[in-house]
Formats: structure tokens, sequence, C-alpha cells
């Protein structure tokens, strides 16, 4: 079973090359964050002459998540529980075949100390419960998504430099790292101990080209799916296209059918 995440940073001006992406990778399941439209206005139409049931939480201009899925999604969870008065739209779960599989967009935070950092580490808290809860339940998940942080200095091309970001503060890093220790499996540090395996790079200041990223976009597996762990990659090439996204697909595979 093959499960990608992209952030595609907004899904309709992106919409050929995600499609062309999907063509020829072909996952059974696609997670996207950063879709950037309203639910209705989501381009699922062109997903679904590929074979893909669409489940989308979107808003207008900012945020939003989807999940593609060869089969139909079953259960759909549209919201990350724990905060009713949160409208902002950055998860979505639903059972595919044997897995639960959730679309996370976490939020970035900046600028930290302030009100959005508070935010963010509420959110982390939210995820944290949620997460119990699933593996109090013994049930098989793959969070996939934009976790906006970077876990270890190895993860940034520079680490003091970006040692205040929200993405890389303390407390950050610190919520991830109790995310790990209630027994989840980081899919690709998992597989892969090399520096420099960034899913990220900004447009600004040639990032791109002199390979200035950051790694922000990860699969947290339960113990489950963890178990039934076959490959994790960065794929880069989608960065390197016209008018791409600033974040690029990480492709997990899962050994069994979905």
């Amino acid at each position: 079973m093959k499960i990608a995440t992209w952030n595609v940073n907004s899904a309709k001006a992106r919409l050929p090359l995600i499609v062309d992406w999907l063509r020829a990778v072909s996952p059974d399941v696609a997670l996207f964050q950063e879709i950037k439209c309203e639910t209705a206005a989501f381009p699922a139409a062109a997903f679904e002459e590929l074979g893909y049931h669409v489940a989308a939480v979107g808003q207008k201009a900012y945020n939003g998540v989807a999940l593609l899925s060869k089969t139909p999604p079953v259960d759909v969870l549209e919201r990350l529980p724990g905060e009713p008065e949160d409208a902002q739209a950055r998860y979505v779960e639903a059972t595919v075949g044997r897995f639960r599989i959730a679309s996370l967009y976490l939020p970035n935070g900046n600028p930290a100390p302030g009100d959005k950092y508070d935010y963010k580490l509420r959110w982390m808290d939210r995820l944290a419960g949620h997460v119990r809860g699933l593996l109090e339940r013994e049930v098989p998940f793959v969070l996939g998504g934009d976790y906006n942080v970077i876990p270890e200095p190895r993860d940034v091309y520079d680490p003091a430099g970006w040692a205040n970001d929200a993405l890389f503060r303390r407390e950050t890093r610190a919520r991830f790292r109790a995310l790990l220790n209630l027994g989840l499996t980081d899919a690709y540090r998992a597989l892969h101990d090399d520096d420099e395996a960034y899913t990220f790079w900004d447009y600004q200041a040639g990032c791109w080209p002199r390979n200035l990223g950051l790694r922000i976009d990860h699969f947290l597996l339960a113990p489950q799916a963890a178990d039934r762990l076959v490959g994790c990659a960065i794929d880069r090439r989608p960065r390197g296209a016209e008018k791409a996204s600033d974040h690029t697909p990480v492709v997990l595979e899962l050994d069994g059918t979905p």
C-alpha cells in the first residue's frame, strides 16, 4: 500500500502538476495540505477522473486538507477533537482498508512567542490526546502531513539560525518527541539516517538551488502500521518543476493490500 503526503500550496494553482504526479506515482492514498480553497471549490472532479474518492475540508484562501483514496474512505472525521471553537481546516481522518489515515496541517506558530504559537502548542496537545485514544483502542493508524516541526538539528540547514523559530523551538520539539514517546514511529527516520533530507525549501533567497531546506513533512505510524513499514522516500522531483509548491511529496509504503 502506497500513501503519499504533499503540502500542495494551493490545489487549484498546482492542479496540472498534481495530476501529472498522481498519474506517474499512483499512490493508493494521497494526503494534501494547504489546498487553500473552500471545500466546495476543491477540484475533486480532476482527481475522481483518476479513480480517487475525495474527502476534503477547506476554507477560503487559507489552510485546508484533503484525503484521496482509490477505495472509498469510511467514517470521515473533519476536525481534530478537543477544541470545538477551532474553525481552521487542518485535519481530515478516515478509514481506508485496514488503516485509519489522517491528513494534517499543524499550525506554523510564528511569531513565537505569541497567540499563534500558543495555538500551535494547544493543537499539538490535542493531537497527542487523540493519538492516546487511538492507541488505547489499538487502531492501526497513519498520521501524514505538514507538521511544521523540525524534529532535530540535522533536519534543518541552519539549526542556529532557526533556534527561535516556532518550527524549531524547544517546546515544539518536546511535544513532537512526546508523540513519538507514546509509541509512534517516524517512518522516514526508521529507515534513513541521512542529513539534508529536506521536504521544504522556501521560495526566497535561492533556497531550492542551494538546498537550504527543512524536513517538516512527516508520517507518524501506530505500532500496528510500523510493523508493516516497507519504505518511506522523499520525492524531490516536483519541487524542481515550474510553478512548484515549496514542499515536495513524501511517499510511504506499507506491506499489504489497501
